[in-house]
């Protein structure tokens, strides 16, 4: 059995302090949400259970797209990426 979750982050030099300031950074968007996103990071986490210790197997991939379509309809949550100290 896997499970798969997928994380886009759009990273800017701007001062994101609240959701919709994400959305506004974005290169292009619509009244449907539809985004282009530019300089994003991918996260894709991977859980599988191993079959002979039933453990749980965690695999993070991450890569860098320059442009990023996203559909509208796929977009669940909208939040400012952590802050570092």
């Amino acid at each position: 059995m896997q499970s798969f979750v997928r994380e886009v982050v759009a990273t800017s030099h701007s001062t994101v302090k609240e959701p919709l300031d994400l959305i506004r950074l974005c290169h292009a968007y619509d009244q449907h949400l539809n985004m282009i996103l530019g300089d994003v990071e991918e996260v894709v986490t991977t859980i599988e259970i191993d079959d002979e210790t039933y453990e749980e197997i965690v695999r993070t991939t991450k890569r860098t797209v320059p442009f990023l379509f996203v559909r509208g309809d796929g977009v669940i949550l909208v939040s400012p990426p952590l802050r570092t100290a």
